[in-house]
């Protein structure tokens, strides 16, 4: 018997996440993900009377493709994803993995490679399409969160399937009052850290493009970060793991940073080109089913009582003018169980300890 929480979770997708409409084209990705859930969103998606594209790939296969990268591989394989991207009106990505460092030896050289040429199809999905994308609960995940499959699979659809809407007018008062703040002061254990996000716009993300979501999100102004943050989540990037990275600020860029026995491998990441060096963007997260990191980005950014504060990229309808090929989600839980810490804006205290002061932002409260 299939499980009925599949079904729910292929018609939050279709009907609220991307809000397809009838004749629209939707691309369904589908990475290492279980035929079940690929067979619900062609049903769902044909239910709005629109058209199913589906796409599979595998972990270990993509793995072989990009372990000897070259130009004209990438080259055409961007052009022909670029030209599939455009004749679609919505994007769907599932994806699961049985192995999160799948990519861990993979030259730096070939990701690079791999990700010049494919930035321009990603540019295209963000910009043009009505987009989600997703994890699949495998036992690999569970085994990150310290958890049994089955108590994972419960908690991933608890945190999926939450009630976003609910949650949307404290997080239009929060993206409010983000917009009206120039300067930005966190405090916490190894962070002292300032900047200014004035006149860059905060947006909501409540289930439209991530699942799970919550967060509000902008982007410093590109020169304005000062002095120091020691990120207290571990990570996953390009397939290799860090813990406890630690950068340091003069004018916008990244001087100094520091991750232990991977110091080297961090350096390598930020020197991928002159962006990666920069922020691209500011978040603060609030999922009240999120609590402890299990290195995946999708579920660590919405930790009840986090911030991330990203190299790279900057979204362009948040935007600091920062371009790279590296966006990177570092995260900061600030709750008391994880040392604490303080965000102000304009010299306002707005959350201590990963709670939100202003009563306005109350239900963000985990």
């Amino acid at each position: 018997m299939q499980d009925p929480r599949i079904a729910q979770l292929a018609h939050q997708l279709v009907h609220y996440s991307t809000a397809v409409k009838k004749g629209e084209r939707v691309m369904l990705h589908l990475f290492d993900v279980p035929d079940e859930i690929g067979i619900a969103l062609i049903r769902e998606v044909r239910a709005k009377k629109a058209t199913p594209v589906v796409k599979i790939e595998h972990g270990r296969l993509s793995r072989e493709m990009v372990i000897n990268a070259s130009d004209d591989q990438y080259q055409l394989i961007a052009k022909h994803q670029l030209a599939e991207m455009k004749d679609m009106d919505a994007y769907i990505a599932i994806r699961g993995s049985s192995n999160i460092c799948e990519t861990s030896d993979v030259p730096a050289a070939k990701m690079k490679t791999m990700m010049n040429h494919m930035r321009k199809v990603m540019d295209h999905r963000v910009k043009k399409t009505k987009w989600c994308v997703l994890r699949w609960p495998h036992p690999s995940m569970a085994q990150q969160a310290g958890m049994s499959t089955e108590a994972f699979e419960d908690f991933y659809f608890r945190a999926c399937l939450l009630d976003y809407k609910s949650l949307l007018p404290a997080m239009n008062a929060l993206s409010r009052l983000m917009n009206k703040t120039d300067q930005v002061h966190i405090k916490g254990p190894g962070t002292d850290l300032r900047f200014s996000m004035k006149n860059i716009p905060a947006l909501v993300s409540g289930g439209n493009y991530n699942v799970p979501d919550g967060e509000v999100f902008t982007s410093p102004v590109k020169n304005s970060a000062e002095g120091f943050i020691t990120y207290n989540t571990p990570t996953v990037y390009q397939g290799i793991p860090f813990d406890n990275i630690r950068l340091e600020f003069k004018q916008g860029k990244i001087v100094k940073a520091d991750a232990g026995g991977k110091t080297k491998e961090l350096n390598h990441i930020l020197d991928a080109d002159p962006g990666a060096r920069y922020i691209g963007e500011f978040a603060l997260g609030f999922h009240p089913e999120i609590m402890e990191p299990m290195r995946d980005i999708l579920f660590d950014e919405k930790i009840a009582g986090s911030f991330h504060f990203t190299p790279g990229q900057a979204y362009e309808d948040a935007d600091n003018g920062n371009r790279s090929q590296v966006h990177w989600d570092l995260v900061s839980i600030q709750r008391k169980d994880y040392g604490g810490g303080e965000i102000y804006f304009d010299g306002k205290l707005i959350r201590k300890d990963g709670i939100f002061l202003p009563k306005s932002l109350a239900k963000l409260n985990y």
